[in-house]
């Protein structure tokens, strides 16, 4: 009798458990198609606007699908930004050479950081973590990099005060503290030096760490305008972002400069400001697939080892 309760109870119990994991799978599984559609139509919207013609847009508003399919818009920016291609060229450079630089800097201190052996550690660390809530402020960051660094109108300016971040530091140094200690004594007894076990035991465990640092070194770079704006003064070295940037402020100006202005027809401004953003965001859609296995990964080990 005592044997047939317990079953029952047991029974019981595991009708709840099932029915309250069913619950969770359905609310999760709600919010997320929630928020990616609130991810996904904005963009969709920017994408079919940038395909449809100004006078569809200013009578019948936005669509998922295009309105008088034109490629107008691009054609005004490329025609407008004859300087485009090389504003992609400085973006790429830059985002390429700051984010392999970053990677290299912000793995090595981790990777310090997070060695039992090290001494100082702790106080390393604390002035790293120290930057977090204390900075200087825009002057004293604008005079350094002018007066003593000298790096006004150089594209160094646009890389090395991006290259090393803290909340990277210490996300690269958390993913290395789930390496057990084995694997670099078992390297220091087959006689591996520190540069040895850095690169050919940490670096190749470290790829979801490395995924997701670059992802977001490399997204700060390929946006980069705002340095662009303070300190670059060449044409020549604008990045993609704050040339657009410049395009749209001076639309009008550049339209009657080109002689592309003509009385009594509408400019494609809202178009061109949709054709812009995909121009900037594309190649970063296409970049993002081939590192969001890593990035997940790197999120979850980096952010729950303390």
């Amino acid at each position: 009798m005592k044997h047939k309760n317990s079953f029952t109870t047991n029974h019981t119990v595991h009708i709840k458990h099932s029915f309250t994991d069913k619950l969770f799978q359905i609310v999760a599984m709600t919010l997320i198609t929630l928020i990616t559609i609130a991810c996904v139509v904005p963009f969709l919207l920017i994408l079919s606007g940038s395909f449809s013609s100004e006078s569809a847009i200013a009578v019948n508003g936005y669509s998922i699908l295009p309105q008088d399919f034109t490629l107008n818009a691009y054609k005004t920016v490329l025609r407008l930004g004859n300087k485009i291609p090389k504003a992609y060229l400085v973006t790429i450079f830059i985002t390429l050479v700051g984010t392999s630089l970053g990677l290299l800097t912000t793995s090595m201190s981790g990777f310090v950081l997070s060695r039992q052996d090290f001494k100082y550690r702790n106080v390393a660390a604390f002035f790293i973590y120290f930057t977090t809530l204390f900075s200087a402020g825009m002057i004293p960051a604008y005079l350094v990099n002018v007066n003593i660094l000298h790096l006004n109108n150089n594209i160094l300016v646009l890389i090395l005060p991006s290259i090393m971040n803290p909340f990277n530091i210490f996300l690269f140094r958390n993913f290395l503290k789930s390496v057990p200690d084995a694997l670099m004594e078992s390297a220091r007894i087959d006689g591996a030096g520190d540069f040895t076990i850095y690169h050919r035991v940490m670096m190749p465990l470290a790829k979801p760490a490395i995924a997701t640092i670059g992802l977001f070194l490399a997204l700060g770079y390929w946006n980069e305008w705002y340095r662009c704006n303070l300190y670059i003064k060449d044409a020549d070295m604008y990045t993609l972002q704050y040339l657009l940037y410049n395009m749209l402020q001076n639309v009008e100006k550049m339209f009657s400069e080109q002689g592309l202005a003509t009385p009594g027809l509408q400019m494609p401004s809202e178009t061109m400001k949709l054709a812009t953003a995909m121009l900037a965001t594309g190649p970063v859609l296409i970049f993002y697939p081939f590192v969001q296995k890593y990035f997940t990964g790197g999120l979850i080990v980096g952010g729950v080892k303390g």
